[in-house]
């Protein structure tokens, strides 16, 4: 792995690092990330209120918490640690949304002097589509979780309490963003996969129909709750990114054709075409890495 760094690697030509050097790097870029994390947290505690708040209203807003007194929801904790554990717990959670810029930084710091300049053209491409992308399904999964919670209350038999409490409330949430937010990141892996030349429109084409169905298989199994409307709220708009990411897979690949159209119909032993204007072909990689 090349370095970022030129004074580091002033004794190294090639600018290569030793395993111990590559050891001693990633041991400071987590540090440097805990560091962060840990500031993260502490601000996360300072605002716990404010996001619990926020955490709690799909619940809160359920039709089983109409009768509770103002102020409360319904939701319990068990245990006499149990209180100080959910705050730690939405105190890591708000550290690690708050620092991630950070953390993430460290992150590619230590990976990014490995690859080539095109590589990190996509790396950026990548991220700056994934980041809305996850928050999007993240909002989404948000907004449709009171109705995922009254589906599975609804269940509960006539004359049964159901004592839900904060850490059964939460792993369902959690699970829920999280599950919505990586699902809407499989139609950038297939972008990224046909521009990487590994999967072409036509194989797309081809399997539109058993991917659509594996989409609404996937999203019946991957959901906590397994009820129809939280399945439909998940598939439906996964396979309207999956179609868009088909097209763009379709104008890629037809831009990619046109450029050979031009050598089509020459033999082996026929001289291309040669064009009239210079053009710069850019910065070549160096051989040595």
């Amino acid at each position: 792995m090349k370095l970022m760094n030129g004074s580091r690697g002033e004794g190294d030509p090639e600018g290569r690092m030793p395993l111990l050097e590559h050891i001693r790097e990633l041991r400071s870029r987590l540090l440097k990330a805990l560091f962060f994390l840990l500031i993260g947290a502490i601000i996360g505690f300072l605002v716990f209120d404010q996001v619990w708040d926020f955490l709690q209203k799909p619940y809160c807003k359920l039709e089983v918490n109409k009768g509770e007194d103002a102020g409360t929801c319904g939701l319990y904790v068990t245990g006499l640690t149990a209180g100080f554990f959910v705050y730690l717990k939405i105190a890591l959670i708000i550290g690690a949304i708050l620092s991630s810029p950070f953390w993430l930084y460290q992150l590619w710091a230590f990976v990014a002097p490995g690859l080539h300049h095109r590589e990190k053209r996509w790396t950026y491409i990548f991220l700056a589509c994934a980041i809305p992308l996850f928050l999007s399904g993240a909002a989404l999964a948000y907004f449709t979780l009171d109705k995922g919670l009254t589906i599975l209350l609804g269940f509960t038999p006539g004359g049964v309490t159901n004592i839900v409490t904060i850490d059964s409330y939460l792993g369902y949430m959690i699970a829920m963003l999280l599950i919505f937010g990586i699902s809407f990141e499989l139609p950038l892996f297939v972008v990224i996969l046909n521009l990487a030349g590994v999967l072409s429109h036509e194989k797309l084409a081809k399997h539109r129909r058993m991917i659509i169905f594996g989409l609404f298989v996937f999203a019946a199994v991957a959901t906590p709750s397994a009820d129809p409307f939280t399945m439909l709220a998940l598939a439906l708009p996964t396979v309207v990114l999956f179609l868009f990411a088909e097209l763009i897979a379709f104008f890629h690949d037809k831009r990619k054709a046109k450029r050979t159209e031009l050598y089509d119909g020459l033999s082996d032993d026929e001289a291309s075409v040669i064009e009239d204007e210079p053009y710069d072909i850019g910065t070549p990689e160096p051989l040595d890495r």
